[in-house]
C-alpha cells in the first residue's frame, strides 16, 4: 500500500505534465502549479486579511460607528459678533452664548480685517470672563475680572467698590466742575489788521488787541479705544466738542 507522501508526490508529477487528447490528436501541455511552502501559506492568508479589513474599514458600516457620549460644545447657542477689545487691528470675533453664558469665542471668518483669525492674545479673549480651575477641570467666572466700578478716594490707598448709579453722578460731577473751572469763553488775540489799526470788519480798532470766542476747556482730555464702532466714536466726538473739549485723540489711531 503506498503511504501518503508517495500518493502526494505523485499528484504533483502527474499534475506537472498532463496530457490532453483532443479530437484524434494529441496534445501535450505542461500546467505548472505552484509550490505551496509554509512562508507562503502565511503570507497569503495576511494578505487576504489585510484587503478584507481595509475594505470593512473604509465601507460605510454600522457596527464600527461609535457615537460620542457628550453632546456638540455649540449647540442651542446663539452667536453675536463682536470687535477684540486689545489692539487698534479691530479684529471680528464670534461669541457662542447659551442662557445668558459665553461658550466659546473664535474669530470671525466673514470680518474683513482678520477674516477669522486671532492672535494668541485674541485667541485667549475668552479667559477675560471664563478660566478653567486647575483642581476640578472646569470652566468657572474669572474671579480676577470686575464687574462693579470702584473708586478710590482722595488720600485713601484701597479701592471701594460702588453702584453703577453713583459712580455715573461722582463723573458727571467731576466734569461739571472741571469745566467750569477751566473753561476758556474769549482769549486776546493780535492779528495783523489788528495792529495795523482795522480790524476784519474794516473799522477801526480802538485799541490793537481784541478778544476771540474760543469756548474751549483745557482741563479735560478724551482718548477712545479701539474697540468702539463708529456710531459710538461719533456720540463722544459730539459729546466732546459740546464741552469744549480740544484734547481728542483715538487709541486707534496709534
Amino acid at each position: 500500500m503506498p503511504s501518503r507522501r508517495n500518493t502526494v508526490e505523485a499528484f504533483f508529477c502527474a499534475a506537472r505534465a498532463q496530457k490532453i487528447v483532443i479530437e484524434g490528436e494529441r496534445y501535450e501541455r505542461r500546467v505548472g502549479l505552484v509550490e505551496l511552502t509554509r512562508r507562503g501559506f502565511f503570507k497569503s492568508i495576511g494578505a487576504a486579511f489585510t484587503a478584507t479589513m481595509a475594505l470593512e474599514l473604509t465601507a460605510t458600516s454600522p457596527a464600527l460607528a461609535v457615537e460620542s457620549k457628550q453632546d456638540w460644545k455649540l449647540v442651542n447657542t446663539e452667536e453675536y459678533t463682536n470687535i477684540c477689545c486689545y489692539c487698534a487691528g479691530g479684529c471680528g470675533s464670534l461669541c457662542s452664548v447659551r442662557d445668558g453664558e459665553l461658550i466659546n469665542l473664535e474669530g470671525d471668518p466673514d470680518h474683513p480685517i482678520n477674516k477669522g483669525g486671532l492672535c494668541p492674545k485674541g485667541a485667549a479673549m475668552f479667559q477675560l470672563r471664563n478660566i478653567v480651575d486647575p483642581e476640578t477641570r472646569e470652566v468657572i467666572k474669572n474671579p480676577d475680572r470686575q464687574t462693579k466700578p470702584m473708586v478710590r478716594r482722595a488720600g485713601a490707598k484701597e479701592w471701594e467698590e460702588i453702584s453703577w448709579e453713583d459712580a455715573i453722578k461722582q463723573i458727571a460731577r467731576h466734569v461739571k466742575d472741571t469745566r467750569d473751572a477751566t473753561f476758556i469763553e474769549t482769549e486776546e488775540f493780535y492779528s495783523d489788521t489788528v495792529k495795523q489799526g482795522v480790524n476784519a470788519y474794516g473799522m477801526h480798532a480802538a485799541n490793537p488787541v481784541d478778544r476771540l470766542t474760543v469756548n474751549r476747556c483745557p482741563g479735560i482730555a478724551s482718548l477712545g479705544g479701539s474697540q468702539e464702532n463708529s456710531e459710538e466714536e461719533y456720540l463722544i466726538l459730539k459729546l466732546m466738542r459740546m464741552l469744549g473739549v480740544v484734547a481728542i485723540d483715538n487709541q486707534a489711531r496709534v
